[in-house]
Order: C-alpha cells, then sequence, then structure tokens
C-alpha cells in the first residue's frame, strides 16, 4: 500500500495549550480517510497541520514531522504556499470569493501561480468542474454569475473545483457538508467517492454513517490523541479500543 501522508510525532499548541500529543499516522494514498472523534478532540487541528495553516493562528506552534510524499512539509526553507499548491482545503463553510465569477473563483489559484493562457485557463476550469461534478449547472453562466450567487452545496463543489485546479496530491476536507441539506451532502459524498481514485483524501466528519460510506480508512481521536487507525470496516466492527467502540456505538461524544 502506498503511503500519500507521513505522520511523525507530531505535536500542536494553542500558547501553552497542547492541542495534539505525538500523533504517529500512515495515510494510505489515492484513498479516503476520515478522521472521526468528538468535538474539541484535535481533528481540525490535525488536518490544519497537514497543509500549514495551524500556524496562520496567532500563538499556534508546531512540532514533528510531516511528510506528502516526497515533501517534509516542515522541513527547513519549505515555504507554506509550496504546501498549498499540494495540499488543497475545503472548510466546513463554502467559502467563494464573492466578488468573483465562477469562472475567476476556479481560476483564482492558477492566476496567483502566474498562468495566464486563456485557453489553458479554460481547460482547466471546466476539467476541475467537472471533478467537482458542477460543470453541468454552471457552464451557462461561469462569467456572468458570481460564486456567492450559487446554492450552499453549489458553492462547496465550487470550493472543491478550486481547490482542485492547482492539481494537489492531497484533499482536506473539514466537516465539507455540515452545514448542507440532506440532497447536497449526497452529492459531496458521491463526490468524494470519485474523487478518493485520483487524490488522497482526508475529511473530519461527525457523522459516523458518512465515514462508513466514503471513507476505506478511519482514525479516532481523543483528547488530543490518536486512540486507533485502522481499515473503516474493522473499526466499526471490531475496534480494539474500547473507548473507540464506546465512542461510535454513542456512549459518548
Amino acid at each position: 500500500m502506498d503511503i500519500g501522508i507521513h505522520v511523525r510525532d507530531l505535536n500542536a499548541w494553542f500558547g501553552n495549550t497542547q492541542a495534539l500529543y505525538n500523533i504517529n499516522l500512515e495515510i494510505p494514498s489515492k484513498h479516503a480517510t476520515a478522521i472521526i472523534g468528538p468535538s474539541g478532540c484535535g481533528k481540525s487541528t490535525f488536518v490544519r497541520c497537514l497543509n500549514r495553516m495551524h500556524e496562520t493562528v496567532p500563538n499556534a506552534t508546531v512540532k514533528g514531522n510531516v511528510r506528502i510524499e516526497d515533501l517534509d512539509i516542515y522541513g527547513k526553507g519549505v515555504s507554506p504556499v509550496t504546501v498549498r499548491r499540494r495540499v488543497g482545503m475545503v472548510f466546513q463553510k463554502p467559502n467563494p470569493f464573492p466578488t468573483m465569477s465562477i469562472y475567476d473563483n476556479v481560476a483564482a489559484g492558477l492566476k496567483l501561480n502566474g498562468l495566464r493562457n486563456r485557453k489553458q485557463l479554460d481547460e482547466v476550469v471546466e476539467r476541475s468542474l467537472r471533478s467537482a461534478a458542477l460543470w453541468d449547472e454552471v457552464k451557462d453562466i461561469l462569467k456572468k454569475k458570481s460564486g456567492a450567487s450559487l446554492s450552499g452545496g453549489q458553492q462547496q463543489r465550487l470550493c472543491i473545483a478550486r481547490a482542485l485546479a492547482v492539481e494537489p496530491d492531497v484533499l482536506l476536507m473539514d466537516e465539507p457538508a455540515s452545514a448542507l441539506d440532506p440532497i447536497s451532502t449526497a452529492k459531496i459524498e458521491d463526490l468524494i467517492f470519485d474523487l478518493k481514485d485520483r487524490y488522497t483524501v482526508v475529511i473530519v466528519t461527525h457523522n459516523m454513517q458518512q465515514a462508513a460510506r466514503v471513507a476505506e480508512y478511519t482514525a479516532f481521536f481523543l483528547l488530543g490523541n490518536l486512540v486507533e487507525f485502522d481499515k473503516t470496516e474493522t473499526m466499526f466492527t471490531k475496534p480494539t479500543d474500547k473507548r473507540t467502540e464506546d465512542y461510535i456505538t454513542g456512549r459518548f461524544g
């Protein structure tokens, strides 16, 4: 099994408060891995450490090693911008650029990286929107409507298209469907199912059923510690740690 993300002895703090304790985890390449656990257990902090967003918080610090395939993301001289080109991020609340058209939302990262060729931009925008299962819904209004004019579910898929446009190796998703209606949630889950063949996908979710539906592997976090990591089917049927079983069966959390 190829490993897409190697995490070694990862610790994270907010000021003097430690949020993650010695996380060691190998996340399989081109699969979906769910991160589960109760609120405040370190799930979002963990995924934000995977693309160096944690350090954007004032007084936040990280120690440890994270390698995305051949890139040591906390290595000496490695730019966070370089890391985020290879590690896309989709947040809980859709965040399209409100003053930009649908087209420009998708093309924003490409233009930031210096791509100006109109034909190439057109091709990548279409490919990214198709990959995000949004092309057919917006192809006639690409430059006429802003990203903010779309429905919540469409905005989230637009944000996924924006992340995919720069051709990352990894796609991080922090509860991408928690603010969406059931129909939009189903579309996002179908999309994750399609994307995991091409990208290493890491999804934070509170929804046990969602983890079971979309992820081949699951990691259970509790109080900043990684309690258990295994194939999702094994985690949900024969967990090795009693705390995992108690959480999955609803005894706490």
